[in-house]
């Protein structure tokens, strides 16, 4: 038998309500936009709608405008995977604003890949 190949759908983008990091609940979108009205705590992001996908994994990436780390060097963008743990999964990928603030306004580029193809993309302007 063959195995399905994964779909994955992007629902919602804009301004959410903050999200539990611990928590497997979605943050509720507040607002679909791209055009973000920063303040500290604003999250912004995506949810992908992903079906027939467990077992595998995606990666992400989140560029940022330029602000330094700790160490005064400039932050690289952020990357990491998730794991799909049902055939009806519901993936955020998103961030919330920090202090200072000043440095995080820009564009923000917010995408997803699967088995090395592009499966979600949105850039976000925070002003």
């Amino acid at each position: 038998m063959t195995k399905r190949r994964p779909t994955f759908k992007l629902y919602a983008f804009g301004e959410y309500s903050k999200w539990d990091r611990e928590s497997r609940e979605i943050p509720k979108i507040l607002d679909f936009t791209t055009e973000i009205k920063a303040s500290i705590g604003t999250e912004f992001g995506y949810v992908l709608h992903i079906k027939n996908g467990k077992g595998e994994t995606l990666q992400f990436r989140i560029d940022h405008p330029p602000f330094l780390d700790e160490s005064g060097q400039i932050t690289p963008p952020f990357t990491g995977e998730q794991f799909i743990r049902t055939n009806d999964f519901e993936f955020y990928l998103g961030d919330c604003i920090w202090e200072p603030l000043a440095d995080k306004l820009g564009k923000w580029e917010l995408s997803t890949w699967y088995e090395g193809k592009m499966i979600a993309n949105k850039v976000f302007n925070l002003k």
